[in-house]
């Protein structure tokens, strides 16, 4: 009988095929800011929405209108739970949509306000969320112009649900989108990062950390107003909220062509969230944020642009944590502390729903 000869496979055509995500039905990490999500939007709303202002997928569209360069945005708030340190549903409301328009240049100015009220729910838990809102409308410099109410029946909703849309106006000259992103361009984050998704995690699961961990939540188009003064070309601004730092520089980076390297050892992540996170095998990169910016400053304005950020009670935080390169191009990595490299991969969906 003739020896069988095994058959040489060259490595070069192996092949390792990612999992199909075909689930057929809506999961929850469709609502998670990872890949899921950009998929939900690439496979279904683009194709029926699909128009060249949407295609550019910022936080908030620009508008020719009138002569007027207007910045335009909604979003949904379905926060669970309604109360936690820091802040309710009502201002992370206000403020997620003041900051989609700042992260475009935007100076805010008109809010309108949905609710989707379960019944059954307190009213003055309902009461509560408005006043908070209307503070924090207040506090951003914004006027709540317009709104609705809706009540659905009892186990059908989840207390209450709200979503506000915002307009504001854009500087002339101002250009900022994740397009715009180059090489060299200095990447800074205006503060501490995690405190917004482990607050909700806190309450939400009962768990302590030590010290109480509040989030991170506020209105941030007066540190783009002060950063704008040192320069009106900044690239690019992003608030990294759902999916946290990481699924803000993925999109960043696949938008731009470009590559991102950030440096482990200058992400300033606070120690209850670096506890948090090591105690429960999450990284701090994928957790949400509520108060915070990341920006993609030309190299030229770079200190200026981070000494006008410090100088804000919203960026005295503020951290050069890497830069924009050339190679690996659409690809996250981190130098870590050991000398390797690790690439920071977009989330599937998110580490800890309903957070906003």
């Amino acid at each position: 009988m003739p020896e069988r000869v095994a058959e040489v496979v060259d490595p070069a055509d192996w092949t390792c095929p990612a999992p199909l995500r075909d689930q057929g039905v809506v999961v929850m990490g469709h609502g998670g800011g990872g890949a899921l999500s950009a998929e939900l939007m690439e496979q279904v709303f683009a194709p029926a929405y699909g128009n060249a202002v949407l295609a550019g997928l910022g936080d908030s569209a620009v508008l020719e209108l009138g002569g007027a360069r207007l910045a335009f945005s909604t979003d949904s708030y379905v926060v669970r739970p309604l109360f936690f340190p820091g802040g309710c549903l009502g201002d992370l409301a206000v403020n997620g949509t003041v900051n989609d328009l700042a992260m475009s240049g935007a100076r805010p100015a008109y809010l309108s306000a949905a609710f989707v009220l379960e019944e059954g729910v307190e009213l003055t838990v309902v009461s509560r969320i408005a006043r908070a809102m209307g503070a924090a409308a207040e506090a951003a410099g914004v006027a709540v112009a317009t709104g609705d109410t809706k009540v659905v029946e009892s186990g059908h909703g989840d207390g209450v649900y709200v979503t506000t849309a915002g307009m504001g106006l854009v500087p002339d000259g101002v250009d900022i989108r994740p397009q715009r992103a180059r090489p060299g361009d200095a990447v800074i984050v205006s503060g501490p990062i995690g405190l917004h998704g482990v607050a909700i995690m806190s309450v939400r699961e009962g768990l302590e950390f030590g010290v109480e961990v509040a989030s991170d939540t506020a209105p941030l188009a007066d540190l783009v107003a002060a950063m704008l003064a040192v320069t009106p070309d900044l690239h690019v601004l992003r608030d990294p909220t759902r999916g946290g730092l990481a699924a803000s520089l993925n999109e960043i980076a696949r938008a731009s062509g470009t590559g991102v390297r950030l440096r482990e050892r200058a992400i300033p992540v606070p120690d209850a969230v670096a506890n948090a996170c090591g105690f429960l095998g999450l990284d701090p990169l994928y957790v949400a944020n509520e108060g915070r910016l990341v920006a993609f400053v030309p190299p030229s304005a770079a200190e200026e642009v981070l000494a006008a950020m410090r100088a804000h009670p919203q960026g005295a935080g503020a951290t050069l944590i890497g830069e924009c390169v050339a190679d690996h191009p659409g690809m996250v990595v981190v130098a870590t502390g050991l000398g390797g490299t690790r690439v920071v991969d977009l989330p599937l969906g998110e580490q800890l729903p309903r957070i906003c």
